[in-house]
């Protein structure tokens, strides 16, 4: 498909594209979504004031979501895949601003030095370089300065086909908001709406120090994507 069919497919959207021209392309592919339900007074210091925590069922929510980047690249620009593509790992929480669901990262990791630089650099997100190995249905990261590792085996299941109001809620968000210093950024971004599969675990280890109250036990809802093509807009002061 297109990149110009992707743009005007906006049936799924819960608002209109932006009016300005999209900025970056990414792939965002074979993606491990974890989900876990988590307690509100144990996630509010982590989220800034300026944004409200979301809630599903009066419950917020925290996700670990594991892919590989694939074909990233400024618009008009071709892709450099020994920078362009790269594994990732992001653990976010959901948040709502100015009457925008979107989400909040907790943290966001890549697997190559040098994309975790220019994508810092270029975004203004926080990148940090974890180590990353990913082979067939193996997936695993280990981040020596914060002690986190990561650690999953796993088989894909059948396509959901019928997707839950929860299911929709945990995964089709179009807006990201970050904190820099005093300042809350916005970005947007448009895709089709996620194709998600069950998933089976056969093993996980997930062990980050900081987020030892909010990533525990068994995730209490997970998902898996083949991926979604990925247009993003340039980041704006709220």
């Amino acid at each position: 498909m297109t990149i110009k069919k992707v743009l005007d497919t906006t049936a799924h959207r819960p608002w209109a594209l932006p009016t300005e021209t999209w900025k970056y392309y990414q792939e965002w592919n074979r993606a491990i979504f974890l989900h876990w339900q988590v307690d509100h007074d144990e996630l509010i210091p982590f989220v800034p004031k300026k944004l409200q925590i979301d809630l599903f069922d009066d419950k917020p929510w925290v996700s670990l979501v594991a892919f590989t980047m694939e074909g990233t690249r400024l618009k008009n620009l071709p892709t450099f895949p020994p920078i362009s593509n790269f594994h990732e790992i992001n653990i976010r929480t959901y948040v709502t601003q100015n009457n925008k669901a979107g989400v909040y990262f907790l943290s966001i990791e890549g697997g190559t030095k040098i994309s975790c630089q220019i994508a810092s650099r270029l975004s203004g997100l926080p990148y940090r370089y974890s180590p990353m190995d990913r082979k067939g249905n193996h997936y695993q990261s280990f981040n020596i300065k914060y002690s986190d590792s990561f650690k999953m085996e796993y088989e894909v299941g059948k396509e959901l086909n019928q997707k839950t109001e929860q299911d929709i809620w945990l995964t089709e968000r179009y807006a990201l908001f970050q904190d820099n210093k005093e300042l809350i950024y916005e970005y947007e971004i448009h895709h089709l709406e996620w194709p998600i599969y069950t998933i089976d675990l056969k093993g996980l280890k997930v062990e980050y120090p900081r987020f030892d109250k909010l990533l525990h036990n068994r995730p209490d809802q997970m998902h898996y994507s083949n991926g979604v093509r990925v247009m993003a807009w340039d980041k704006k002061i709220i």
